[in-house]
Parts: C-alpha cells; sequence; structure tokens
C-alpha cells in the first residue's frame, strides 16, 4: 500500500499552521501520533533531523504522524509567543488530528523544546494514550505541568545530551509520577549525532 502523504494548512489561533501529515507505509495505522519540534528560535522547524526520524520510527510502529510549524516557523504565521503560543499551536493540531482520525487512540511526542511542548499538553488531555520525550531539556526549571501527570510517560535521551545530562535527567525523573520509562541512546549530543539510526529504531519499537 503506498504512503499517504498530505501537506496542510491548519487554522492556528495567530494564524495558519504548515502541517504534514504521513500514514505508514505498509498498514492502517494503529494511533495517531502528534510530534512537536524544537525551539523555533534556535532553527527547529518540522524537518529536523531527529523529528524526521523520530516521525518515520513511529510510522514504522504503525502510528499516523502528524508534524507541524509553530507561528512564525516557514510558512506557519504569527511569531515567537513564550512557549505559551506554541502549546496552543499544538493543542490545534491535535484537535486537527484527533478529529481526522475519531477512531484511533493518541499520542504527543515532541524533541527538545518540542518536548516541553509535548508534555504540558498531553498531561492536560485526559485519554492520551502515552507521551514521548525525545531530548528533553532539563535546564529549564518549570516542571510544574508534570506534577500529578499520570499518563504513560517514555523519555529517550542521548548518553551525551548537554541540555539534559544524564544525573539531572535521572533526578527529574526520580520526582515524577509513574509511569513512566527513560531509554538511552547511546550518541554524541543532545541531536543524537551518530545514532539516528538507532533512534529510529527505538521509536519504531516502543510499545
Amino acid at each position: 500500500m503506498a504512503r499517504r502523504i498530505e501537506s496542510h494548512f491548519l487554522a492556528g489561533p495567530a494564524g495558519k499552521l504548515e502541517a504534514l501529515l504521513e500514514e505508514p507505509e505498509d498498514r492502517e495505522p494503529r494511533e495517531a501520533a502528534l510530534l512537536c519540534h524544537p525551539h523555533p528560535q534556535h532553527g527547529g522547524t518540522m524537518h529536523n533531523k531527529v523529528v524526521y526520524r523520530v516521525a518515520r520510527g513511529l510510522r514504522r510502529g504503525g502510528s499516523v504522524v502528524l508534524r507541524f510549524n509553530y507561528r512564525g516557523v516557514n510558512l506557519s504565521e504569527g511569531g515567537y509567543a513564550q512557549g505559551i503560543g506554541e502549546t496552543e499551536d499544538a493543542r490545534t493540531a491535535l484537535d486537527w488530528l484527533r478529529q481526522r482520525y475519531p477512531s484511533l487512540p493518541y499520542t504527543l511526542a515532541g524533541f527538545s523544546f518540542g518536548s516541553r511542548i509535548a508534555l504540558r499538553l498531553g498531561c492536560t488531555q485526559p485519554d492520551a494514550r502515552r507521551l514521548i520525550a525525545v531530548g528533553f531539556p532539563t535546564t529549564y526549571a518549570d516542571r510544574s505541568y508534570l506534577d500529578g501527570c499520570t499518563h504513560p510517560k517514555i523519555f529517550i535521551q542521548s548518553t551525551n545530551d548537554e541540555h539534559g545530562p544524564r544525573s539531572e535527567l535521572e533526578r527529574v525523573l526520580e520526582a515524577m509520577p509513574e509511569p513512566k520509562r527513560l531509554i538511552w541512546v547511546e550518541a554524541q549530543d543532545h541531536f543524537f549525532a551518530g545514532a539516528l539510526d538507532e533512534l529510529e529504531r527505538v521509536a519504531a519499537e516502543l510499545p
């Protein structure tokens, strides 16, 4: 079966949001996944190589994946809004995805800044299947959105992540409610240099 790839413009709170929807290559989707990209002020887009590999891995595992650009990124309208507006952009994208696939369970995922967006939004969604945080940055002190978050949470982290070092991330997870899981990927840096194939494999094999 041919993979369906569609480009969309979603009606976001600050204007149109550029988005890309991709279904699995070899099967009907078993879930819908929203994937959030890194910080827009540091070059993050939905085409970031880590985001691309995670999306491909999730599709290999049977997910239909929606990626999108936050406001002010590439063809998305608006401007950077301190993570608050970007969370609302993600909410718009999630609502669109759930309306498109109303019978499927859904996952929220993100890389770096996008992992914070996915967790912040996902913890407010009572029926989210799981939350996936890739390259979670421990450098941000505000993690109150995780207090009381009892959704299944999966953290995938590089062993040499300069923005989320092992000792700091382990402390963060220790204080976090169950259920939670931490997967280390042997990589050179925050962007999983030298380990993108392994990252994709891990994403594909997530339960």
